[in-house]
Formats: C-alpha cells, sequence, structure tokens
C-alpha cells in the first residue's frame, strides 16, 4: 500500500518514506510478519518509526497473535485431535514455542480455574447410614460439567470446641465408596466419600448427640483439570444440624430405555429415611405366657416386646 516493494531501499526517493526497511517481495514480508508473531528479533528488515500506518498494524497482529496462542493453549487436548492431526500440532508446536514464553504470563492468567471450582457440588447434608451393621458417616460430591476433573482428593478437618473454651482441631480420614484408593483418577459420575465411625473416631460421640459441644467438619476438595493441568479446590462444612441420623442417600443413577447410566441429578440432594440399627435398639424383653381353659393348663408361648431408641 505505501509503494515500498518497486523502490531502491538504498536509495529511496527524498519525499518518501520507506515503512519496513528491504521489504522488497512477497518472500520478504512474510519472513518479516513470523519475525514480528513470534518476537524472534528484527535484523535487517526493521519498521520505520516515520510510518505510523506500518506500526498500527504490527501491534494488531501482535494482540491477535496472543489471543491465538492463547486459545491454542487453553483448548482441550479431546479438542486439539479433533480439530488438528499429530503432524499439524508438531507445526504449532514448534512456531509458537519461543513465544509462548513471552506469553507465559498472559495464558496464566486466562487459564486460573476460578470459575472452575464453582462446578463442583457437595451435598446439603450428610448422613449416617449403616452398611454391614457399621455405621458411617456419608456425603456425596458431583461435576455438575462435561468435562472431567482427574486426580480428586479429599482431606476432611474437625473444629470442635473443649470445654475451657478453645477450639481444637482433628484430622478426619474419608475414603471412596467402593474403591480402594483415595484418589478418584476420573471425575465423571458423582462420587460418595464416607468415614467409618469406631470407638476410636473423633465423630463417635458427637453423632450419638452425647456431647453437647459445638463441632464443624470441614471437607476440602483437590482435582486437576484434565484439559490445561491447573488445580482447582473447593470447600464445604457440616455442622451438627446437617447431619441426618439414620438416612441414606437416593440414587442419582438410573437406566434409560437402551439400558445406559444416567445421572438424575434432581436426586443428588434427596434423602432417604432408614429404621435404626439393630445394635441401636434396646435388648427385647422377654415374658412367658401361659394358656389355661377351664383352669386347666393348655399351652405355654413367649411374648417378646422391643423398644427402638430415638
Amino acid at each position: 500500500m505505501n509503494g515500498d516493494l518497486e523502490l531502491d531501499h538504498d536509495a529511496p526517493p527524498d519525499n518518501h518514506t520507506i515503512c519496513v526497511k528491504y521489504i522488497t517481495s512477497f518472500t520478504a514480508a512474510f519472513s518479516f510478519s513470523l519475525e514480528t508473531q513470534l518476537t524472534i528479533g528484527y535484523g535487517t528488515m526493521f519498521p520505520s518509526g516515520d510510518c505510523p500506518s506500518a506500526i498500527a498494524l504490527l501491534a494488531i497482529q501482535m494482540v491477535l497473535g496472543l489471543m491465538l496462542e492463547a486459545f491454542i493453549t487453553a483448548i482441550s487436548r479431546a479438542q486439539r485431535l479433533q480439530v488438528i492431526n499429530s503432524s499439524m500440532a508438531l507445526i504449532f508446536s514448534l512456531l509458537f514455542f519461543h513465544h509462548l514464553c513471552d506469553a507465559g504470563a498472559f495464558v496464566a492468567k486466562i487459564a486460573r480455574p476460578k470459575n472452575r471450582a464453582f462446578s463442583i457440588h457437595f451435598t446439603r447434608s450428610a448422613v449416617v447410614t449403616h452398611t454391614e451393621g457399621k455405621p458411617h458417616l456419608m456425603f456425596q460430591v458431583a461435576n455438575t460439567r462435561s468435562s472431567p476433573l482427574t486426580s480428586v482428593q479429599i482431606s476432611a478437618i474437625l473444629y470442635q470446641e473443649q470445654e475451657n473454651g478453645q477450639l481444637h482441631q482433628t484430622s478426619v480420614d474419608f475414603h471412596l465408596d467402593s474403591i480402594t484408593s483415595d484418589e478418584c483418577p476420573f471425575f465423571i459420575f458423582p462420587l460418595t466419600y464416607y468415614h467409618s465411625i469406631t470407638p476410636s473416631s473423633p465423630l463417635a460421640a458427637l453423632l450419638q448427640r452425647e456431647s453437647a459441644h459445638h463441632f464443624e467438619l470441614v471437607i476440602f476438595l483437590s482435582a486437576v483439570q484434565e484439559g490445561t493441568g491447573e488445580t482447582c479446590q473447593r470447600r464445604t462444612s457440616y455442622l451438627p444440624s446437617e447431619i441426618m441420623l439414620y438416612h441414606r442417600f437416593a440414587s442419582v443413577l438410573a437406566r434409560n430405555a437402551k439400558g445406559e447410566y444416567q445421572i438424575k441429578m434432581e436426586n443428588f440432594d434427596k434423602t432417604i429415611p432408614e429404621l435404626p440399627a439393630a445394635a441401636d435398639s434396646k435388648s427385647p424383653t422377654r415374658t412367658d405366657k401361659e394358656i389355661r381353659i377351664n383352669g386347666q393348663h393348655a399351652d405355654s408361648f413367649q411374648l417378646s416386646e422391643t423398644v427402638l431408641t430415638e
């Protein structure tokens, strides 16, 4: 547009300002554009400060280049495989590697998983249910986005007031239901975590309402985004009023017409009451009774009475 391609750059006219020195062909212009895009640095070809249109065009190219590289970095691995094949991915990596080092701060800023953590939901209440006659404290957590999370880890701390008014904290171990490892490799379906309430558990007396001291059970979750590798964290807490005794969670999985399991999020916070465990009921009272007819002994039986505790 400036007419620089047809001029002698070593001896330009006195009334003509060359925008980019020594750009005399399309190949030279393309090479200069790559130097600008990848911040390699200007050598023989360099822009002139007396040509505002060229400076404005270079600024627009650099801003668009940053946005393009940030998008390529943030796109998930699965989406990249659908958009480009492996050979093109190698070319993109080689072209943008140098410039990504300079744009790292910008990419890291937009890739922070601030909003990703809000897609992780805990159940409003925890429940105490009995499995094989043993009490367990349970809660559920769900990932409401279609993009999966990996390396999910759960930790919990019990904050309890002591008689002297001081606050005491105790670590509480939770395990993933039906999985031996405490780390979930792939977070797609809602997960159920449980804590076995043994006599040595810090929750043994509290869940039986034997202690009047206030407490709060704080749950921490950390996970890794599968696409970017960034770590997101989420936490919640349960007060004594939010722990339901003798309840269990409703199933969040249901089969469709094809026989496939689907998630029913409407059942995520739903609980179902259950009868107290047999271990929590009083011992049955047995009374021997006798049947008499016309004053004569005819038969005998035993009456058994059982009263359930609240």
